[in-house]
């Protein structure tokens, strides 16, 4: 059983002639006659009960209508939303993405695809570390991430930009008079910190340690957006891309010394499809500033 034979069951159940179906579907009437029989062979009986002047449906074929309807139906639509999802005017996006560029990129991107593609409908798969972030799209979370650069990747992989660590502090803090801060400042500070199974956690722990020692601990948090908070409360420092900090905190955030920066990238399994290709588009209009200058520690 095929689509055309299905098309053409239908259409003579509906003119309740082979002449008349043969004329509307432009096909000759033996080759319309040729698919039916094959059909009612395939099925096990006649469909048509053939009369001097046209047929009529028997009762297998009574049965087989309203299916063969539905099926062409469901075609009908399956072809109309491929369309319309090519021509990205319908669809999903499913975007796997770490908590940070969650909270810190996608807002000013997703504002931008709406307004692109308001018929594109986009979830988001987050993921608090990027070494679990990678292994989901490798295992097929996702049709597009966003994130560090991933390691070993054999699918696509396009560099975006560069996002950079800053430390939050509290107002009125004297560490704010200056252009930038020195981790090694806030050796004896308790800090605002992250989850232990949070990717920033490492990071942290790793700036700190390459200042010289290892940061005492107010808090730990696995919200990424309220670390900033924290800090502006006056519970501790914390490091944080600085995307995330606030419009209404930027004034307390400061560079760290030695400038610290980390790559984003988007990326995928296979080739860039219409979708992901848009998506990718617009991503490359979020405001990705130049590298800092004196920025040298690539945090991977």
């Amino acid at each position: 059983m095929n689509l055309r034979q299905l098309e053409y069951f239908v259409a003579i159940a509906e003119y309740g002639s082979l002449t008349r179906a043969a004329e509307h579907l432009l096909v000759s009437q033996p080759s319309l006659s040729q698919q039916i029989s094959t059909l009612e062979r395939e099925l096990g009986g006649a469909l048509f009960e053939r009369l001097p002047r046209g047929v009529r449906l028997t009762a297998a074929g009574q049965g087989l209508l309203s299916e063969a309807r539905a099926t062409l139906l469901h075609v009908d639509r399956a072809r109309w939303s491929v369309r319309r999802a090519l021509e990205l005017d319908a669809g999903q996006l499913d975007v796997a993405v770490t908590t940070s560029a969650a909270a810190g990129i996608l807002p000013v991107v997703l504002r931008d695809w709406q307004e692109r593609h308001p018929g594109i409908e986009v979830s988001l798969l987050e993921f608090p570390h990027r070494r679990a972030l990678d292994e989901a799209v490798r295992d097929g979370a996702g049709d597009v991430a966003v994130g560090s650069l991933p390691h070993n990747w054999s699918g696509k992989v396009q560099r975006l930009g560069w996002e950079e660590f800053v430390v939050v502090l509290p107002d009125g803090d004297p560490l704010l008079e200056h252009d930038a801060v020195e981790l090694a400042a806030l050796e004896d500070r308790r800090w605002v910190h992250f989850a232990h199974s949070h990717g920033l956690a490492g990071v942290v722990d790793f700036c700190c340690a390459s200042a010289g020692f290892a940061p005492r601990v107010a808090v730990r948090t696995s919200q990424v957006a309220a670390a900033p908070l924290f800090a502006a409360a006056g519970i501790g420092p914390t490091l944080v891309p600085e995307h995330i900090v606030p419009t209404a905190l930027a004034r307390l955030a400061r560079p760290a010394s030695p400038r610290l920066i980390r790559v984003v990238c988007a990326y995928t399994r296979s080739d860039w499809t219409p979708l992901t290709s848009a998506f990718l588009d617009t991503l490359r209009n979020f405001p990705w500033g130049p590298r800092p200058p004196g920025a040298f520690i690539d945090l991977h």
